[in-house]
């Protein structure tokens, strides 16, 4: 019988293996519902990138207590799971800290060092707690952020807790066994922390120690397999994501906006400039701007699974802090949104992006999009370098270009722009009237 443990474990193994793999499958596929783009140019730029912002989390210590705080349960993350590594090796082959005798007082180091870090991570998780329930951040308690997204939240936090809490009840519980002689533990020597809720267990017997022990073992590593699936389904898939977002970041000028293919290849022709492929022909025409997902690039998608739903782009957006309805992270959210409808519709053998939805209309209102300033505020603001206003300028080009939807002061503009190569109405031949009354007090 002793063997079933180690069948369990690898039942269990197996499960999370299988259900990480579909769903990982189903993102990729989602993504790629974006229109093909290249972002392969400056390679060294993309690695120092990812390395500053993503790994290094640059851009987190624009504000220094939250971002501290954050560091303290990524390094935790990063750190403490290299210890699955012996949980899963212990699961499989029946052992009990299988690296304990390989690595003699190192392993009580390192052993401590995970304690430490468990104990750093369960701080700054009851922190941030208290910052979204208790002191309530503004940006926290935003609209879009209403329901499931709080929820989520706060789940991450209270699991995290959980999983820390179950670290150290098997640590003091192991030792404890392990100083009252039982050979299947190893005394470890002093481990710090653990050790101070050592006497909370000292009046148990030794057979209720080993269940708690056990109980402890088996809840931390069947809750990291399953925190492992649930971070897929969560907003802190960003906790994997970050690194290929980041990778993949916009690295022209911020106040640089891309032209449209479609628009320059056409003026091109009329212009009787020779245009890339002019020989082949367009299956079909392309439209202008975005109406729906498969309209972005897949680095856009990326942009929207990355998205960590922290608010500072919002935060940053002037339109958002004047009182308008545009909010960077909830466009950011939407096309997410939309995203999962449309996969989960194919999976199921639905119409997918034939459902008679689109993103613009039924996800994002036209007052969101037309109260953008295209000031990039909300590109700056971001841990990972997402970028909503890509998204807003394909969305408001659709709305100008394909539906002429553009408020009616707008539209005179853009005749103005046509017409005179500027916003105002006058002859280009006048630009420079002004200047005139200059030269004339030079020559008083």
């Amino acid at each position: 019988m002793s063997f079933l443990p180690q069948l369990l474990f690898l039942i269990i193994l197996g499960v999370a293996g299988y259900s990480l793999s579909k769903r990982i499958q189903f993102l990729k596929r989602n993504i790629l519902l974006g229109k093909a783009e290249t972002r392969n140019d400056q390679t060294d730029a993309r690695w120092k990138t990812m390395f500053l912002v993503a790994f290094g989390q640059q851009k987190m210590f624009k504000r220094f207590i939250p971002a501290f705080l954050h560091l303290l349960i990524y390094v935790g993350f990063v750190v403490i799971n290299l210890e699955v590594l012996e949980f899963i090796l212990d699961g499989i082959l029946g052992t009990h800290r299988l690296f304990a005798p390989l690595l003699g007082n190192a392993y009580t180091v390192a052993m401590n060092i995970f304690e430490f870090l468990a104990v750093a991570v369960l701080f700054s998780c009851v922190v941030f707690l208290i910052r979204r329930n208790v002191t309530r951040v503004e940006r926290f308690q935003k609209p879009e952020l209403k329901g499931w997204p709080a929820l989520d939240a706060n789940l991450i936090l209270v699991i995290e807790i959980i999983l820390m809490v179950a670290i150290l009840t098997m640590n003091a519980t192991d030792q404890i066994l392990a100083n009252r002689g039982d050979e299947h533990y190893l005394a470890l020597g002093t481990l710090f922390f653990s050790s101070l809720i050592q006497p909370l267990f000292e009046g148990f017997s030794n057979g209720t120690l080993v269940l708690l022990e056990r109980f402890a073992w088996w809840f931390h590593i069947a809750g990291i397999l399953a925190f492992a699936i649930y971070v897929t389904y969560s907003k802190h898939l960003h906790i994997f994501l970050a690194f290929p977002n980041t990778w993949y970041s916009n690295l022209k000028p911020k106040g640089e906006m891309i032209n449209m293919p479609e628009v320059t290849n056409e003026v091109n022709m009329m212009l009787g400039i020779p245009t890339e492929n002019a020989s082949d022909p367009p299956a079909e025409i392309g439209r202008f701007g975005a109406k729906d997902i498969n309209d972005l690039s897949w680095v856009n998608l990326l942009n929207a699974y990355s998205c960590t739903e922290c608010g500072r782009c919002s935060a940053e957006c002037p339109a958002n802090l004047t009182g308008k309805k545009l909010s960077p992270r909830k466009i950011m959210m939407d096309v997410r949104d939309r995203t999962e409808e449309v996969g989960k519709s194919l999976d199921a053998g639905g119409p997918g992006l034939e459902d008679g939805k689109s993103l613009l209309g039924d996800y994002i209102s036209q007052e969101e999009i037309n109260a953008c300033t295209s000031c990039n505020a909300c590109v700056e603001a971001c841990p990972v370098n997402i970028d909503p206003l890509a998204i807003i300028l394909q969305l408001r080009r659709y709305t100008a270009m394909e539906e002429s939807g553009s408020p009616a002061q707008w539209n005179a503009m853009f005749q103005n722009m046509e017409t005179s190569f500027s916003p105002w109405k006058f002859s280009p031949q006048d630009r420079f009237n002004w200047a005139e009354s200059l030269k004339e007090e030079e020559v008083k």
